[in-house]
């Protein structure tokens, strides 16, 4: 009698869009404001062009397989305006075609944002938009140099509801130099009105070469504390809690598991994807590998009928299984003992004792993060492939 063969992973399309009006203090991202760009023969048309023929070869590589996912990051998509996103999605639809039930989420900054485009997005087939808050405190919002106002966010987040977009996810970063409790309370309260189903939070973490450096190198601001990002986690998992909302990722809440991220689940299981853009990141069957970074020099690559593939490497199963354990750990389902080699399921104990896992899932055969872990989680990482105490 034969087997039957394993369903394949779930399929996703990142779309990297590299354009920003401008650069906020604290972001490292591959994106380009258009003084930065002036000269290179960069724009959103040639970038278009050049994602079309990005695509075309992708699917002579993977071959006939509906895509599950698409996710426009950035950068700031919504520069783009939604006739625009729609032709993104138009080109992955006619390459591919897109699963039944496909999840489509487009990041968006809300001072780019209007009932008008909302309207469109859901027209072109978007189920989900991903709004970046980050605060509601004026004063946060001037330390990170986001430009927009502070009720800004909340509005948009209404006006994307009422276009009849399913699934809505505000971003929020904590810890911000000069941020207090009530500030983080009142953003929290400020997301809860907003009605939308998900949230995800963040650490600030100050990048090398980042404006946000430089003034923290200067002595002009103080870096983050870790204690304080950690009490302020617990804040924002009580609150989120208390309003019916539950981790299912270590930075991220959802109102009920249809409102969870597929495409962010697929990076955090394994999945398959193939990234489009200057500087976008592809996985395929334990390949991974990285686009060229610059706009201009992606569209010139394509244009001559050349690959943007910038590097690769071969995961080998040891990096493969590192990786699965690394995020797996991180989702509200943890991840399977069976896993782990004996000197893991050791340390798997040893961290429930601890407090770090929870015991009841452990009995269950499944290293599952407790609060207390989810603030250590690397520490647990490293604990359960070394197979030392956390």
């Amino acid at each position: 009698m034969s087997s039957q063969p394993l369903p394949a992973p779930p399929f996703g399309v990142y779309v990297h869009v590299p354009f920003c009006a401008a650069r906020c203090g604290y972001c490292d991202f591959n994106t380009y404001t258009a003084s930065e760009l002036a000269g290179s023969g960069a724009s959103p048309d040639g970038w278009l062009e050049a994602v079309r023929r990005e695509l075309e070869r992708a699917a002579a590589t993977v071959g006939e397989r509906a895509v599950d996912t698409v996710f426009v990051g950035g950068g700031t998509p919504s520069l783009l305006g939604a006739a625009r996103l729609g032709e993104v999605l138009d080109a992955v639809r006619g390459t591919f075609g897109l699963a039944r039930g496909a999840e489509v989420t487009t990041e968006s900054n809300p001072e780019s944002t209007s009932p008008e485009f909302f309207a469109g997005l859901a027209e072109a087939g978007f189920t989900r938009v991903s709004l970046g808050m980050q605060s509601a405190a004026p004063h946060v919002l001037k330390v990170l140099e986001r430009r927009h106002t502070p009720g800004r966010a909340v509005a948009a987040a209404r006006e994307a509801r009422a276009a009849g977009l399913g699934h809505v996810n505000l971003d929020l970063i904590y810890a911000t130099p000069g941020e207090t409790d009530d500030d983080l309370r009142a953003s929290l309260d400020a997301v809860l009105e907003a009605g939308v189903d998900h949230v995800s939070a963040y650490a600030l973490i100050v990048e090398d070469g980042t404006a946000l450096a430089r003034r923290v190198n200067r002595g002009e601001l103080p870096a983050p504390d870790d204690d304080v990002a950690a009490a302020r986690y617990e804040l924002i998992d009580d609150r989120l809690g208390a309003a019916g909302m539950s981790w299912y990722e270590v930075s991220n809440w959802a109102a009920a598991p249809a409102a969870e991220c597929r495409h962010n689940l697929g990076y955090w299981r394994g999945g398959d994807w193939w990234g489009l853009g200057p500087g976008a990141h592809s996985h395929l069957g334990g390949a991974r590998w990285w686009n060229v970074k610059h706009p201009a020099r992606y569209a010139a690559l394509l244009a001559a009928g050349d690959s943007p593939e910038a590097g690769r490497e071969e995961l080998t199963d040891g990096e493969r299984h590192t990786e699965s354990v690394m995020l797996r750990l991180r989702l509200s389902t943890g991840l399977p003992l069976r896993l782990l080699d004996a000197h893991g399921a050791a340390a798997a104990v040893r961290a429930a004792e601890d407090g770090l896992l929870d015991p009841a899932a452990l009995a269950a055969d499944r290293a599952v993060l407790t609060r207390r872990g989810r603030l250590l989680a690397d520490r647990v990482v490293h604990a359960l492939l070394v197979g030392v105490p956390a």
